[in-house]
């Protein structure tokens, strides 16, 4: 999708509107530069309510973002400080699941980038492939399969972009080692692995679920991937967590519902909030 400025085009959800919103922001909350910008998966806002706020700003009042509509989603950029440092705090997202383009669901990486972020800590809540894990669990994102078959990066090269940005550690390795020692110093076990993103929003299918197992998948999900890819084609460091809620289908006795999903992160809540200011206080 694009549109015309002064007999250019440009992206919808490119750099310039990425600027236009980044641009809106700052009128409101002033021009601080972010340590870091975090992104809040299902039941996991939690951690919004320990940031020391400026602002709430609805999804709605910010340019190119549309109004969240998953449960589990506040749908709002909470700006503030948490354990004295600048951070962004995007309470929910956009999925593809939804109808919204994948160039919508990266969008929000390149908005947090406009506005000075150069960490993105994401997050998500993610069914467990691998049969060791366990509901309420919290996993270090070590590489991603993208299973959606949409990439963000497809199309015009946008200003600041890699046309063909390096994949090969697509969540810093530096910032894992930090996530590692805080969860240790916390007494929190951290799984590590691979997750996989699925188009959804249906859940998957036992042979699926086999099928992700034989790839190297260790947790599936329907989110996440394309921010990743837009911040590594920005230059951003990128720290990913899963909250496992649930074994994914075929792997339990009983179906699975998304009000489970959203009981197990809340009993995750307080391990991955303290995990994140932990993370965030050592940037």
């Amino acid at each position: 999708m694009s549109a015309a400025v002064a007999g250019e085009t440009y992206s919808v959800y490119g750099t310039r509107a990425a600027d236009a919103a980044a641009a809106a922001i700052a009128a409101r909350v002033g021009h601080e530069t972010p340590v870091a910008a975090v992104v809040l998966g299902s039941g996991l806002g939690g951690l919004a309510e320990q940031i020391e706020r400026t602002a709430t700003i609805p999804f709605r009042d910010i340019p190119g973002f549309p109004a969240a509509t998953v449960a589990g989603h506040a749908g709002a950029l909470i700006v503030g400080r948490l354990d004295g440092r600048v951070v962004l705090a995007l309470a929910g997202r956009f999925h593809m699941y939804e109808g919204h383009d994948v160039r919508l669901a990266a969008f929000p990486a390149r908005v947090v980038h406009a506005l000075g972020a150069r960490t993105l800590i994401v997050s998500n809540a993610a069914g467990g492939v691998n049969r060791t894990f366990g509901s309420g669990d919290l996993m270090l994102i070590r590489d991603h399969i993208n299973l959606t078959f949409r990439n963000p990066l497809a199309g015009r090269l946008e200003p600041g972009d890699v046309r063909f940005p390096d994949m090969s550690s697509p969540y810093d390795p530096e910032l894992a080692d930090v996530a590692r020692t805080i969860a240790r110093e916390q007494g929190t076990v951290l799984r590590e692995g691979v997750y996989a993103a699925l188009l959804g929003p249906a859940y998957e299918t036992p042979a699926e679920v086999r099928m992700l197992a034989t790839l190297g998948a260790d947790a599936v999900g329907m989110s996440t991937v394309p921010e990743v890819i837009v911040a590594r084609a920005l230059g951003m460091r990128v720290l990913g967590i899963s909250c496992i809620t649930n074994l994914a289908c075929g792997l339990a006795n009983s179906p699975i519902t998304h009000a489970e999903v959203l009981d197990a992160t809340k009993h995750a809540a307080h391990r991955f909030a303290s995990l994140v200011r932990g993370v965030v206080s050592r940037l």
